[in-house]
């Protein structure tokens, strides 16, 4: 039952990034909110690298058939997937005043929210799916392998709480409702690991599917939302530098504890 709790690690991040919003008086400074954006796309690229494409070749190579090709179709899936959802969803990035997704009533907070829930969405997947692997047995990816992974993900998503509760507060919702906001778009995160987990048990073959699949939808959070929004405007050095920052504590964290 302890191990269960890897999964929270990530939902605890978000929900204390999104508790800054009462301590924080005014908008977070652009040039940290670049470096932090930077960092969480880091974090995720290494995750989906180290964390799920690696060992879902590895995984693979024990099946029969070339070690790359679960990867490549899970990767794309899972690509393919977010795209869908992307195109679906009503939601609006941060510093945009135009909303994507399908037409919708839905306010401007609103939308905010369903952003970042949607880019939390993989995050909680690619937890659940190491979890599962390691619960499963018969591959190298252990317990302290999710362990890794769910830490990463959860220093990165304590900027990304403050990061969407501090504009929701600046929009002219209250500190408890802002705060109440970052913490719902991250009950999407133990939600996916647990239907991942439900969903991966069943027949370990396709395993490296999933891992490849969430890798793929963490891919497309990053390079559809977290590297233009730190490289819009001036100082795109720094979301650079907080991307490098975030990939070698990720690939550390992995290889250390993993």
């Amino acid at each position: 039952m302890k191990e269960f709790m890897i999964l929270l690690i990530p939902f605890v991040g978000t929900s204390l990034g999104a508790a800054m919003v009462f301590f924080m008086k005014d908008e977070m400074n652009e040039k940290v909110k670049k470096l932090l954006l930077g960092f969480a796309a880091g974090v995720m690229i290494a995750a989906s690298v180290w964390s799920l494409l690696i060992p879902a070749i590895d995984l693979a190579g024990e099946q029969r058939g070339p070690s790359w090709l679960p990867a490549l179709i899970g990767f794309l899936l899972g690509v393919g997937f977010l795209l869908i959802l992307d195109t679906i969803i009503p939601h609006l990035h941060l510093d945009s005043d135009k909303p994507e997704g399908v037409p919708s009533k839905l306010s401007k907070t609103s939308m905010l929210v369903l952003a970042v829930t949607l880019h939390n969405f993989p995050e909680g997947m690619a937890v659940g799916v190491t979890f599962a692997g390691a619960m499963l047995g018969g591959s190298n990816i252990t317990m302290m392998s999710a362990f890794a992974l769910a830490l990463g993900i959860a220093i990165q998503n304590f900027p990304e709480g403050a990061i969407i509760s501090m504009p929701l507060r600046n929009e002219g919702a209250s500190k408890k409702k802002a705060f109440l906001y970052g913490v719902g778009s991250g009950v999407v995160e133990p939600v996916g690991a647990v239907i991942t987990i439900l969903l991966a048990k069943q027949v370990m073959p396709i395993l490296p599917y999933f891992l490849s699949f969430a890798a793929g939808a963490m891919i497309y959070v990053v390079i559809e939302e977290l590297i233009p929004e730190s490289q819009a405007g001036e100082h795109s050095n720094i979301g650079t530098i907080g991307a490098a920052l975030g990939f070698a504590l990720m690939m550390v964290l992995d290889v250390a504890l993993g």
